[in-house]
């Protein structure tokens, strides 16, 4: 249980971490924005250690149980991941916009 609140709250970090680079970006705050991208990044890291603890412990032939939190948390992980990606592109646009 503590492994999937793990992702769920390192997921959730890394997500708001991002939607923080964006907005600013937005504002033109740069330098904060990169520290919200690696501060997602930071999160990410966290998160895709607690999944690899859970994987480990699968392929070791000790089944993990399936829940609906375990599956919540995986989602949460996969869209922090997706969003951050986003982030990043879209923060780079602004930094282009801002220069012509």
């Amino acid at each position: 249980m503590e492994i999937i609140m793990s992702l769920i709250m390192h997921g959730g970090d890394a997500k708001s971490n991002a939607m923080e680079a964006i907005h600013a970006a937005k504002t033109g705050n740069f330098t904060i924005s990169e520290n919200k991208l690696k501060d997602a990044n930071n999160a990410l890291i966290k998160a895709h250690k607690s999944q690899t603890s859970l994987l480990t412990q699968e392929a070791s032939g000790d089944s993990v149980e399936l829940s609906l939190l375990m599956i919540h948390g995986q989602d949460h992980l996969m869209n922090a991941i997706t969003f951050k990606d986003i982030a990043e592109e879209i923060v780079d646009l602004y930094k282009f916009t801002s220069h012509n």
